[in-house]
């Protein structure tokens, strides 16, 4: 299918999914202007046709107006600055979000040892702050895509890129991914945007250059008519095997709000969704307690005739001193000095932020102690602490295993174009789908493993093996096996026992070479 015809409506997805998405984007901006700008200017959409962006009720009093507007809706009186104060919860949740997955990057396992060390390099020089990146985006905006992109002048192969679910336009079969166009725009004098059109297809890429307006695709123009694009080829074909070029990671495999939304299905939603009301009321309630805040300044409230005058035309002043000279005038009510001081309603506004708050961290899946907001400062075993954020280790697991098929995909399709000719330059390894292995999260202190490990060692409970495995649960297999053959050197258990006696051998899947260190 080719690129776009001129005249198109861009971006060419559903107005609600296209809705959903600069209201997600805006929240993880963690930006008051854009929030502001977002929902002033808010499309409102339906299942069967658009609305105007302002409604009247929206500049409308009473109940109307009030319901009718969002709190960032809400135009900031005349002769008065925004004093609106925004809590960058919706982000903090992103960032959790990849950290939890990404913060002990997952583990590429193949079987031929070349391949395996070049997915390792991969991760080394620059996949891992990629994967970092696309698990932020991903619980942001429902969705991210992993990318193979080359340039010759910066390394000889290609590498993984991230590019956002809110710059693509996918088509889907099912829940997979067919076909996707992804756009930027690279340049914009006030009226013109001009937009660089990538289109990958099985065995292909697409590419192609519109000056067009905000809307509107506008008119195809030559790919060298800019700097960014004057290196590309119209079309690319790949040798790829039937693969795009890329891959599509679901934050969820379900998006409950566009279930009737053509084309969406595959798409998967936000960890804000839902929730989007309640950040907002997080915001208000927050400003409203500044509000507190501000207007519980101390003021001094004195009769007129307290005050100096400072001079024809300069108006009149309180100068607040320790010592003053006595007035000769009677006192009465109405000529004493008044302190005036409102009090701050601080338990209620934290209560109530304290509990919108938790309803937004469960909505997206979490425990609240995921935040460390729990209070709770004793010492807690790795169970201890799964079983309190079962919530959290739950959404985990379910997240890892729509990264595992999206990382495993890319992977191997980068390794197909390193092997396919194209590149002389690139390592040249076989082509392997891997496994994707994930860390533990959570961990045991060493403390407790050793003691574990010495407990079953008395009871013989556990080869050396599996005490290895059990004290080492991030160390690779190759690398377990490495220091079970150390530990039987050292220990004199690495020879059979000639008088069979029961004396511990290696084992028939261990060997040693001339210098024993390897043991596979």
């Amino acid at each position: 299918m080719p690129l776009p015809d001129k005249g198109a409506a861009w971006p060419p997805i559903s107005p609600i999914v296209r809705s959903d998405m600069e209201d997600w984007a805006a929240w993880y901006s963690a930006d008051p202007d854009r929030l502001a700008y977002r929902y002033r200017t808010r499309r409102r959409t339906g299942r069967a046709y658009g609305q105007p962006d302002n409604r009247p009720s929206q500049y409308r009093g009473g109940i109307v107006g009030t319901v009718a507007r969002w709190f960032w809706g809400e135009p900031t009186p005349a002769g008065e600055k925004r004093a609106n104060l925004h809590v960058p919860l919706a982000r903090d949740l992103a960032r959790t979000s990849a950290d939890l997955l990404f913060s002990e990057p997952p583990t590429l396992i193949t079987q031929n040892a070349a391949t395996r060390d070049r997915l390792e390099e991969l991760m080394t020089t620059g996949l891992r702050r990629t994967l970092i990146a696309q698990g932020e985006v991903c619980s942001a905006l429902g969705g991210s895509y992993l990318r193979l992109v080359w340039d010759t002048r910066i390394q000889p192969g290609p590498w993984i890129s991230l590019v956002r679910a809110d710059g693509a336009a996918p088509e889907f079969f099912g829940e997979r991914l067919r076909a996707v166009t992804f756009w930027k725009v690279i340049a914009f004098d006030g009226q013109k945007v001009v937009r660089h059109l990538e289109r990958h297809e099985p065995n292909l890429i697409l590419h192609g250059v519109y000056e067009g307006t905000e809307d509107n695709l506008g008119s195809p123009v030559p790919l060298s008519a800019y700097p960014d694009t004057k290196d590309l080829l119209p079309v690319r074909e790949l040798p790829l095997q039937g693969r795009l070029a890329c891959s599509y990671i679901p934050n969820t495999m379900t998006a409950p709000d566009w279930h009737d939304v053509p084309g969406a299905a595959g798409l998967g939603t936000s960890d804000f969704q839902g929730a989007e009301g309640m950040l907002s009321a997080v915001d208000e309630a927050y400003t409203s307690w500044m509000r507190d805040i501000r207007l519980a300044r101390s003021r001094i409230l004195v009769p007129s005739g307290y005050l100096q005058s400072l001079g024809t035309g300069q108006g009149v002043a309180w100068e607040d001193r320790e010592v003053f000279a006595p007035m000769n005038i009677p006192p009465t009510g109405e000529q004493g000095i008044t302190l005036n001081q409102f009090a701050i309603r601080h338990e209620e506004h934290r209560a109530t932020i304290e509990d919108l708050v938790s309803r937004i961290v469960r909505n997206a899946g979490y425990n609240e102690g995921t935040f460390g907001d729990d209070g709770d400062s004793t010492q807690m075993t790795a169970t201890e602490v799964k079983a309190r954020n079962a919530r959290t280790m739950a959404t985990r697991a379910r997240k890892t295993e729509l990264e595992t098929v999206g990382i495993a995909e890319i992977t191997e399709t980068l390794l197909i174009l390193e092997n396919s000719g194209l590149f002389p330059g690139a390592p040249q390894t076989e082509v392997e789908r891997p496994e994707v292995r994930w860390q533990d999260s959570v961990q045991e202190d060493t403390k407790v493993l050793a003691e574990t490990a010495d407990l079953l060692r008395r009871a013989d409970a556990a080869s050396t093996e599996t005490l290895v495995a059990l004290v080492n649960p991030g160390l690779p297999l190759e690398e377990q096996a490495k220091e079970v053959r150390r530990i039987m050197r050292e220990t004199g258990r690495d020879t059979a026992d000639p008088a069979l006696t029961g004396a511990e051998n290696p084992g028939p899947g261990f060997s040693q070479d001339e210098d024993g260190e390897e043991g596979v």
